[in-house]
């Protein structure tokens, strides 16, 4: 059974202005993504900036973001890491902690082959029941989860149930699903790919777009997937211009712009981030307004 189906948010980590993270503006948000109809949420990934959150704070904004969801709507961790070691560790502590999924990320920097890979993951799967969504991102990681490594790993780890794909290569996605058979989901990494990656048997998004715009984005997968085809496919390219315009600058740099002009406070990014241009900052603006956001 799938993890969740529709859109789960990529939530951003809020933090206060010396740069600690902010669990009381942590909890606003999940209320307010839930109420807005978000299907999922997904703590610790790239917009939470997992990078240069310490372990321990790791793993304390998961287990947070679990209790305070409450058992609502599934909490999916991501738990990746270049050192295997290390992902065994904060997977295990997200199903000590009770989410219902972890998000690996494929080990970056040291650009494992794909035997790495299997091995990388299938050690994690024996380590947990959770299930897992491996997380496809070579523009990221330098590593590209082929295919055939794909569905080795989820016909021979019955807890690697899925795959965040956000490779953008549309063509390797299609060749995946057909060699899959039906043997692991598919969530669209990209928010722009959102309708296609659905046309190819996805379920989801795991989305960045869901921190300003979480009705919006269910309802480009609902739509999809009640059959409404044209619906969803005009709801996706309404929202291409904002989607651009939240990766006009390295992720999570615009969305934390976006919701701070937005009114929601969710504080500064951490070093090596730094705060979006000027130019760039306005632009996005007039795009929130244009598609209709409001902002302070």
């Amino acid at each position: 059974m799938a993890i969740f189906k529709g859109a789960g948010v990529a939530l951003v980590t809020p933090m206060y202005e010396d740069g600690t993270v902010n669990f009381e503006k942590l909890e606003e948000l999940i209320n307010e993504q839930i109420a807005g109809g978000s299907d999922a949420i997904v703590i610790t990934g790239t917009t939470g900036e997992s990078s240069t959150l310490s372990e321990e704070e790791h793993v304390e904004v998961i287990k947070a973001c679990v209790s305070m969801v409450n058992k609502r709507i599934p909490v999916v961790a991501g738990t990746g890491s270049n050192s295997t070691e290390t992902a065994i560790m904060l997977t295990t502590e997200a199903e000590k902690a009770g989410a219902d999924g972890a998000l690996l990320v494929s080990p970056y920097y040291n650009k494992a082959t794909q035997n790495g890979l299997i091995r990388h993951y299938t050690e994690i799967a024996k380590k947990t029941e959770l299930p897992l969504i491996l997380y496809n991102v070579q523009s990221r990681t330098g590593v590209n989860i082929e295919p055939a490594t794909a569905v080795t790993l989820a016909k021979t780890c019955d807890n690697i149930v899925a795959i965040k794909e956000a490779s953008g290569n549309i063509s390797q996605i299609a060749t995946l699903m057909q060699m899959a058979e039906g043997c692991i989901d598919l969530y669209s990494g990209n928010d722009d790919q959102i309708t296609p990656i659905l046309a190819l048997g996805g379920i989801g998004v795991i989305s960045v777009l869901s921190n300003v715009a979480p009705r919006q984005t269910h309802d480009i997968v609902m739509a999809y997937l009640e059959g409404r085809t044209a619906e969803s496919t005009r709801l996706q390219l309404e929202a291409l211009p904002l989607i651009h315009a939240l990766f006009s600058e390295v992720n999570p740099i615009p969305v934390k712009k976006a919701m701070n002009l937005m009114g929601k406070e969710v504080g500064p990014l951490r070093l090596p981030l730094t705060e979006m241009e000027e130019e760039h900052a306005a632009k996005l603006a007039k795009i929130m307004q244009a598609y209709g956001l409001k902002l302070k």
